[in-house]
């Protein structure tokens, strides 16, 4: 089985553009760089991984690219460009231009118009989007489902990956909206979701008992072949090791089939990335 890690980020903080990366964060709020990864995917057999934007600048685009370009594990990269720029299309097409550059990012959880992706000026963007056939990363939150649904019904062909799950409130026990809105996602769009961030959302006293209904719900409504896994690293060892998610991560799909299993942990990804 050749696994994938379909969500992990790099950044250096002497370059500046990492707003929401404060020192408050304590133990991710120093350098991470390829060399502090790459023991971790020889420990545990990750052959690749998909390496995304932490910053809403192209200039840290580039940086991931170049990243890229030194380190054959990264084998795609999801940056960032401005989507609401009179020229996002052109600006799409130029970094389309890189062959590591699988996708793009807004960072809609940061964005206070919780209606800010239906916005008309954004349109361009997304048509672009899927003319280079690249992928929509939606990092988005439970409040943000609706519209994000509405938005895959406007554009049918747009290649949509949840990350996170959208993030459920597992902390405080959120779950049944968060269920209604991903089953209508998954019963009546083409979008996938990303099995990553959820022992962040759980927080420093997550099981694997805690995350079974989240993961379950999410196996059952989009089927394990619109399922990846993620590790979200680093900003998963908030909670959790590389090794303890994984560990988690093999508890929560026992009860899937070999086959399943290895689409998840990484044949999904290399297809809906392209890899």
């Amino acid at each position: 089985m050749r696994r994938v890690d379909a969500h992990q980020h790099f950044w250096l903080l002497s370059r500046g553009d990492y707003g929401w990366l404060t020192p408050e964060l304590g133990p991710i709020h120093r350098d991470f760089l390829p060399s502090d990864i790459e023991p971790l995917l020889a420990r545990y057999g990750i052959a690749a991984t998909v390496l995304v934007q932490a910053a809403p600048t192209e200039a840290e685009t580039r940086y991931m690219l170049s990243l890229a370009d030194a380190h054959p594990f990264v084998e795609a990269v999801v940056g960032w460009t401005d989507f609401a720029a009179p020229d996002a299309p052109a600006a799409i097409a130029r970094l389309a231009g890189h062959t590591k550059l699988k996708g793009l990012r807004p960072m809609i959880q940061d964005i206070a118009d919780v209606a800010w992706m239906l916005r008309p000026e954004l349109g361009p963007a997304f048509r672009a989007l899927v003319a280079h056939d690249l992928v929509f990363d939606a990092l988005v939150l439970p409040r943000h489902l609706d519209n994000l649904f509405r938005l895959a019904q406007r554009h049918p062909d747009l290649r949509v990956v949840i990350d996170h799950c959208a993030k459920p409130a597992i902390a405080a026990g959120g779950f049944s909206g968060w269920a209604d809105d991903m089953r209508r996602i998954a019963a009546e769009t083409a979008a996938t979701c990303k099995l990553s961030g959820l022992v962040t959302e759980a927080g420093a006293g997550w099981s694997v008992e805690r995350l079974r209904p989240y993961v379950d719900h999410v196996l059952t409504v989009f089927g394990p072949a619109r399922v990846l896994w993620g590790s979200d690293w680093p900003v998963s060892t908030l909670a959790a090791s590389y090794g303890d998610w994984i560990a988690a991560t093999d508890l929560l799909l026992e009860g899937c089939s070999a086959d399943e299993r290895q689409a998840i942990l990484g044949g999904n990804a290399s297809r809906i990335y392209r890899l």
